[in-house]
């Protein structure tokens, strides 16, 4: 997906950091309360240091529309978080992006056309009444709303499970009235992550026979018509670029300097690696896991970098590791850095808004109905 940020003013380029942090102190405390920074797990230190909450992209969203005093919002993350916020939080709080170009390659694997086209082409093969599709967070407000519209819900990492049960359990489906006892459906339709859906999968107990792989770029997702029929998830051909580098050899290697040590990883990994694992969890589990390992454990972590390096820096009594030893930053997170912090914060001071996230009520108001059937359901 294209975004335009325009390049920062020389000011902000060539700053130091010093400098940039006595500018955003100064932005902040002239704001005061009438601002809120929100900074994703995965932001880097010099931008989390301002953060006026630290958390997972929905946790975030629901702090935001929480404190209804915030006029502004800052989320430090990527669009497709500032989307949910801007849905979450009331018209009169406006929703800011640091940096436009802050995208999430694993989001925009899947896109409205696509899956729409994705839509029609399995209710030409099979009832389409006994699927419902279900979109990891991570995905635009479009697609929520796609899901929203369709009887569907939108799951986060740490309550997949209880989306998908819910999906395929038995009851009414009502778009106005939230989430009945069980969607009633026979069938997923899971996106933009196939991982994530594969190992909730598998975690319930399904096999490997009841998936599919669904490829936006094939005809009829590359799938014959009695796959389609038969198969329960028709998982969405996407992931996440961080987390598919962690690979079952990696795990062998820490193993085989530490056999005592612990592989902790996110349910973005490949079932490979999640297989071998000795925990798996979102981003909050794995910083509790992490929290709760016994004094001198040492730990491996497949997730992302600035995450990893936090938990190391705030544990010094473990060795906490990336799984991978080649390091994995999510390289669209890291645009937001302490140049755009400052730049959005100091356009506020001066009066102007600059980069502010906004969904159009008619996509946010189906949005809404799947975000808030996954608040019933979790």
């Amino acid at each position: 997906m294209l975004r335009l940020q325009r390049p920062l003013p020389e000011g902000y380029t060539t700053a130091t950091a010093d400098e940039l942090a006595r500018r955003i102190a100064a932005a902040k405390e002239a704001l005061g309360p009438r601002l809120m920074i929100l900074g994703h797990h995965y932001q880097r230190d010099e931008v989390m240091r301002w953060a006026d909450a630290r958390g997972d992209s929905f946790g975030l969203s629901r702090k935001a529309a929480a404190t209804r005093e915030a006029e502004f919002v800052v989320f430090c993350g990527v669009h497709f978080m500032a989307e949910s916020a801007d849905i979450l939080t009331s018209p009169a709080q406006t929703v800011i992006l640091p940096d436009l170009n802050a995208g999430c390659s694993m989001a925009d694997m899947a896109d409205l056309d696509g899956v729409e086209e994705a839509w029609e082409a399995i209710a030409s093969v099979t009832d389409i009444t006994s699927v419902v599709p279900i979109t990891y967070i991570n995905s635009s407000a479009a697609l929520k709303a796609f899901v929203g519209r369709h009887g569907g819900a939108v799951c986060t990492s740490s309550n997949a499970r209880k989306v998908i049960t819910w999906a395929l359990g038995q009851g009414r489906r009502d778009a106005e009235a939230g989430a009945p006892a069980g969607a009633g459906g026979t069938k997923l339709l899971f996106f933009p992550d196939q991982h994530l859906g594969r190992n909730t999968a598998f975690q319930l107990g399904f096999s490997a026979e009841d998936m599919a792989v669904w490829d936006p770029s094939l005809e009829q997702g590359g799938l014959d018509e009695r796959t389609i029929k038969e198969a329960r998830f028709l998982l969405w051909k996407g992931h996440c670029s961080v987390h598919q580098r962690f690979r079952p050899e990696h795990i062998a290697a820490f193993r085989g300097d530490h056999p005592d040590g612990r592989v902790i990883v996110h349910p973005e990994c490949s079932h490979e690696v999640v297989e071998l694992a000795d925990e798996v969890g979102s981003t909050d589990y794995i910083i509790a896991a992490v929290e709760r390992a016994p004094e001198g454990s040492v730990v491996a972590v497949g997730t992302e970098i600035h995450l990893v390096q936090r938990l190391a820096a705030e544990h010094p009594s473990l060795r906490v590791q990336s799984l991978d030893p080649l390091v994995c930053p999510c390289s669209t997170m890291f645009r937001i850095d302490a140049p755009h912090l400052c730049w959005v914060l100091e356009e506020l001071v001066a009066g102007r808004v600059v980069n502010r996230i906004t969904v159009d009520e008619e996509t946010a108001a189906g949005a809404r109905v799947a975000l808030r059937r996954m608040l019933d359901i979790a």
